[in-house]
């Protein structure tokens, strides 16, 4: 009788045990704090950066490393459609020339009005492909100590003028129609960088209006001839003249006359 309670009480014990087990509420997850909102802009000392191609082993070609790093498809069709492509590729292979290319991502020449580029002429095209490219190598740093304006490809000249200044880590450019920075290196070594920049360099000598040619001077009107005045012999000219036919008609009258002279002294002599 004893075990039966016994046993009987120990189920009790464990049921109230188990109930109160199952009705107590789940310890509360300790509160972490959000993690911070990405920030849309980039820390002022440090420049965002763009897609970097490794460095090429084997003859530098700019189609190529542009290719490889995608979103400069138009600025590719430029290069290659003006042939300005096999320039650089000569001049980085064949010479010890460098270069240093601004390169415009697609973004870039979306941002240009519609029809801007076809209402281009094929000069005005590789003037405007060649406006990117410096004909000398330079690496980030030595933008600090460049001289302005720095001279392209595309001429010299204020129409020509790509002016830089550098702020801390970044790079400014300006044309007089374009304010931009370079927002990453694509490709970099001792001969060759290619820099991406997010809106296209504008020269003013293609997207401004030319000053207007001087007026050609007027021609000069052409003088009337002067009238020769008639020229008058005078009597005393030196100039010789035929006189045979006077003489021989004076002397042929004379002769008549001489023989009517005889004839008339003849004719009275008889009469006498």
């Amino acid at each position: 009788m004893k075990q039966q309670s016994l046993f009987s009480f120990s189920l009790l014990f464990l049921f109230l045990h188990f109930t109160k087990t199952l009705t107590q509420s789940p310890a509360a997850a300790p509160i972490q704090p959000p993690p911070p909102a990405p920030s849309l802009q980039a820390p002022p000392s440090q420049p965002p950066s763009g897609v970097q191609v490794p460095v090429s082993r084997g003859p530098l070609d700019v189609v190529k490393i542009l290719g490889k790093a995608s979103h400069f498809t138009v600025f590719v069709r430029l290069l290659k459609a003006t042939q300005v492509d096999t320039e650089l590729f000569l001049q980085l292979n064949n010479t010890d020339n460098g270069a240093t290319i601004f390169a415009p991502t697609d973004g870039a020449f979306s941002g240009l009005q519609a029809g801007t580029l076809n209402s281009l002429t094929d000069g005005e095209k590789i003037e405007l492909v060649k406006f990117h490219i410096i004909p000398t190598f330079i690496s980030t740093s030595q933008f600090q100590t460049v001289s302005n304006p720095i001279r392209t490809l595309a001429g010299t000249g204020k129409r020509f003028a790509l002016n830089v200044t550098t702020a801390g880590n970044f790079v400014n450019i300006t044309t007089g129609l374009t304010n931009t920075t370079i927002s990453g290196t694509v490709y970099t070594d001792n001969r060759l960088a290619i820099y991406q920049v997010n809106r296209v360099l504008l020269p003013l000598d293609v997207f401004t209006p030319k000053p207007p040619a001087p007026a050609p001077a007027p021609a000069l009107a052409p003088e009337n001839p002067k009238q020769a005045s008639p020229v008058v012999e005078s009597p005393t000219s030196n100039n010789p003249k035929d006189v045979s036919g006077a003489v021989s008609l004076i002397v042929n009258d004379y002769l008549v006359l001489e023989i009517v002279a005889v004839g008339i002294a003849t004719a009275m002599s008889f009469c006498i």
